[in-house]
């Protein structure tokens, strides 16, 4: 989808009666029928009015129809963090003595949730790298469900989705991805073959730290799916103040994206010619087929020479946070997300190097980020 396309389509939310620009917000837990037919339809599921806010919503219903436009998928629905809309994905997709395959760097709770849940309730599941998911094409012969990023956490990875898919396909396995890095301006999943796209609304979507959210954007039949066992039972809903703050948010997701690219792009040229840093870590467009941009999120791994902790305390205008997508800048260094208190450790897991951080180029001033950045850098050389 051209950018025009995306601008057009998210700037046109339904704001309801009297010409509201903005969806009104529906801050209510219930909805009242006037008579007994029309009450009695709806419990019987012959009518879609909104019934009760854990199930549905107006205001968030504005934001799932956004959202499935934006990925070019039939429906979608929103949860109430990132978190949510992963769970809930993976307990409607799955069942005891299924196998799940995982790409490895996965996002640390993701990977919580799988040791620590799926796979004591009977899941099987293993782990591999990008490469050796799209290069294998047996890889998932009696696999239920295929669980990407790309770019993973942490280490940015990306993947060939198209190739992923169609192995998929071909041995009737479920293919699940986490769209957050890329948003659906840079990526669109669901038009490569992908089955399920999900996001962490709470990043780029939001683009403003203010919303904790999730979203799921798929074909009617897995968001039926969705709706029917794990919204309702598992309870884990979007409200209408979010979903609000998240129509807010996609309306300058074009743009937003498009300034973080340009300084991630001034980062990464400058960086590549420093003798302190040993690597990289930013997928850029068409580093895979179908990857049309680069997003603010990268890691970098320094050299041996650098104190990575004196770097990081020296930084004024990029602070510590585990979250972003936001307007400010980050610094996530991964010798902390190492020592993060748990019983399984997904850092740890995958051998991320603890020479390693992880930054999230917010929106300021691009130069005063680099000054700060390459000062710090400096002064942490020995």
């Amino acid at each position: 989808m051209r950018d025009e396309d995306l601008k057009t389509q998210l700037s046109r939310p339904h704001g309801g009666d009297f010409g509201s620009v903005t969806p009104p917000i529906y801050q209510t837990s219930l909805f009242t029928f006037d008579d007994f037919t029309a009450f009695e339809a709806r419990m019987a599921g012959e009518s879609d009015r909104a019934l009760y806010t854990r199930v549905q919503n107006p205001t968030v219903a504005s934001f799932e129809a956004m959202m499935a436009k934006a990925e070019q998928g039939e429906a979608a629905v929103g949860f109430a963090s990132g978190m949510a809309a992963i769970s809930s994905t993976l307990f409607a997709l799955l069942k005891p003595g299924d196998r799940m395959v995982c790409i490895d760097h996965v996002y640390p709770d993701a990977y919580r949730l799988m040791e620590r849940m799926l796979r004591p309730f009977g899941i099987e599941i293993s782990y591999h790298s990008g490469a050796e998911i799209e290069s294998d094409p047996d890889l998932l012969r009696g696999v239920d469900v295929v669980y990407l990023e790309s770019p993973n956490s942490m280490m940015m990875e990306v993947v060939d989705l198209q190739k992923v898919a169609a192995h998929a396909k071909r041995h009737g396995c479920i293919s699940v991805i986490d769209n957050s890095w890329a948003t659906p301006v840079f990526q669109n999943p669901l038009t490569l073959g992908i089955d399920i796209v999900l996001h962490s609304a709470t990043k780029y979507i939001c683009g403003h730290s203010d919303t904790v959210a999730g979203v799921v954007i798929s074909s009617a039949k897995y968001i039926g799916m969705l709706r029917d066992l794990t919204l309702p039972l598992l309870g884990g809903k979007l409200a209408p103040m979010e979903s609000w703050l998240l129509v807010r948010g996609l309306r300058t997701l074009p743009a937003r994206m498009r300034e973080h690219e340009r300084t991630a792009n001034i980062f990464v040229d400058r960086l590549s010619v420093l003798p302190q840093i040993k690597a990289v870590n930013s997928p850029g467009p068409n580093d895979v087929p179908g990857l049309k941009g680069r997003s603010g999120l990268m890691s970098i791994e320094f050299a041996p020479e650098v104190d990575v902790r004196r770097f990081a305390n020296e930084l004024t205008l990029f602070h510590f946070g585990v979250s972003w997508g936001g307007f400010e800048s980050l610094v996530l260094p991964a010798a902390v997300a190492l020592a993060q208190e748990g019983a399984t450790n997904s850092l740890k897991r995958f051998g991320v190097p603890d020479t390693m951080v992880r930054l999230s180029l917010g929106l300021e001033e691009a130069e005063a980020l680099w000054s700060d950045f390459k000062s710090a850098l400096d002064k942490a050389t020995a």
